[in-house]
């Protein structure tokens, strides 16, 4: 069996080599396949790609700035791994939780399995870090119950960036949306066929000034495809 690991970035500089370092050098018990999809960096990540010498890499270049969707698209299009997972390129999230994303499936309790930043997870913990932001987690805590709400089926987190899934499933679905439209989007139609495991995992926060881009125009445009994929 193996796993694709899906990395879309866009000037990450910074965090890029740290989370191919981690995603490469963590131990699953199965086969990897690292899928880089760079959206027309601009700050020298391109540069630090093509330098790298991390062996056993895919990397994709857009030529122009797609967003986050459309480079997952071109993520799945190369990816031939019998499961696929989203990996953002910051290091908010560690793949040291691949395993516990990994063993509801390999134990076949599930087909999808979302990784919640907030599940047992109370809101004073979140609040330890400067970077926190609490616009963004009231807005996701509000996006994810209107996603219970509209789908009649709890979940805590739409919007991780963790979501794990059999590659029959994910590359089956049509993917119509732009920009950060693809968390809304998969939720909405995985819902309507499937039903999404979570475990809890770790987070570390980032803000605006060390690359965070989503807005609030952005949480708007989530509600929009939520209803949207609901009708």
């Amino acid at each position: 069996m193996k796993l694709s690991i899906i990395i879309p970035t866009y000037n990450e500089r910074d965090t890029i080599l740290k989370i191919l370092e981690k995603v490469y050098n963590v131990n699953i018990n199965m086969e990897k396949e690292i899928v880089i999809v760079d959206d027309c960096s601009t700050d020298g990540t391109r540069d630090i790609l093509k330098k790298s010498n991390i062996k056993d890499i895919k990397v994709f270049y857009h030529n122009k700035n797609k967003g986050k969707c459309d480079a997952i698209k071109t993520g799945l299009k190369h990816a031939s791994g019998d499961l696929i997972i989203i990996q953002d390129a910051d290091l908010e999230y560690d793949p040291e939780d691949y395993k516990k994303l990994l063993n509801p499936i390999l134990n076949n309790e599930a087909d999808v399995v979302y990784g919640s930043r907030f599940l047992n997870r109370p809101y004073k913990s979140f609040k330890k870090y400067k970077s926190f932001i609490l616009s963004h987690y009231l807005g996701n805590k509000l996006l994810t119950l209107l996603t219970s709400l509209l789908y009649g089926y709890k979940i805590t987190d739409m919007e991780t960036c963790y979501k794990l899934f059999k590659k029959e499933i994910i590359k089956n679905i049509k993917l119509e949306s732009k920009k950060f439209g693809f968390e809304p989007e998969i939720t909405a139609k995985v819902l309507k066929k499937y039903e999404i495991k979570e475990v809890p995992i770790n987070f570390y926060p980032r803000n605006f000034e060390h690359g965070k881009k989503i807005t609030w125009r952005d949480g708007l445009k989530a509600f929009y495809y939520l209803v949207k994929y609901r009708l």
